[in-house]
C-alpha cells in the first residue's frame, strides 16, 4: 500500500470515525441550513474547514504554536453548540454578503479548533525530520476533505428526502436538525475533563 494511501485513510478515518462524531456533528451543523443549490457556499465552507485543520497541524508538527489538549477538547463542542445556535438564530433572515464573509472566516477559525484536537495523535503518527511531513500532512488533509464531503453529501441527501418525500419545510428542517445537535453536544460540554481543573 503506497504511503498516500495510508495517510489519506487516516483522513478519511478521522472524519468518519464513528467513536469521535464530533467532526461528523460540526460538519452537520455547518451544512444545515444550506440545499444543493448552494453547492458553492458549501464548498468554500468545507474547503475553508479543512484549510484552518491542516493549518493547526502544520503549526503543531513544526512546533510553531502549541495548544494545551484539555482546552482544545472542550472548544470543540464549543464550536459545535455555537455553529447550531447560529443556524437557529438565523432561520428566515437575509444572508447578506458581510454577513457570508464573517460566518466563512468563524468557519476557518474553528477548523483550527478542530486540528489542534487532533494534533497530539497526527504527530505520533510522523516521525523523521521536519522536512518529511509536509507531504504526509498534505495527504492526510486530503482524506479529511474527501470525507467531509461525502458527509457533506449525506446531510445534502437526508435534507432534500425530508424536505421533499415528508414535506417538511426547509424551517422546520434547519430548527429540528439544530436543536439534535445542541442536545448532543451539550452533555460532551459538560462533561468535559476541563471543569475538573
Amino acid at each position: 500500500m503506497s504511503e498516500f494511501w495510508v495517510y489519506f485513510q487516516i483522513g478519511l478515518h478521522h472524519v468518519l470515525d464513528i467513536q469521535a462524531y464530533d467532526h461528523v456533528l460540526f460538519l452537520m451543523a455547518l451544512v444545515i441550513p444550506f440545499t444543493f443549490k448552494d453547492w458553492k457556499k458549501i464548498i468554500l465552507s468545507v474547503t475553508l474547514f479543512t484549510l484552518g485543520h491542516t493549518t493547526a497541524l502544520v503549526f503543531s508538527v513544526y512546533k510553531i504554536l502549541g495548544v494545551k489538549a484539555s482546552f482544545i477538547e472542550f472548544l470543540i463542542p464549543i464550536t459545535i453548540l455555537l455553529t447550531a445556535i447560529y443556524n437557529l438564530a438565523s432561520i428566515g433572515k437575509s444572508n447578506k454578503k458581510g454577513k457570508i464573509n464573517w460566518v466563512f472566516l468563524i468557519t476557518l477559525f474553528f477548523g483550527i479548533i478542530h486540528g489542534f484536537g487532533f494534533s497530539n495523535y497526527f504527530n505520533t503518527l510522523l516521525g523523521g525530520s521536519s522536512n518529511s511531513k509536509l507531504v504526509p500532512l498534505l495527504e492526510f488533509a486530503l482524506g479529511i476533505e474527501a470525507a467531509q464531503l461525502s458527509v457533506v453529501l449525506a446531510v445534502l441527501v437526508l435534507a432534500y428526502i425530508v424536505q421533499t418525500v415528508f414535506k417538511y419545510s426547509r424551517r422546520d428542517w434547519i430548527l429540528v436538525g439544530s436543536a439534535f445537535i445542541v442536545g448532543v453536544v451539550l452533555p460532551m460540554i459538560i462533561e468535559s475533563v476541563i471543569w475538573n481543573q
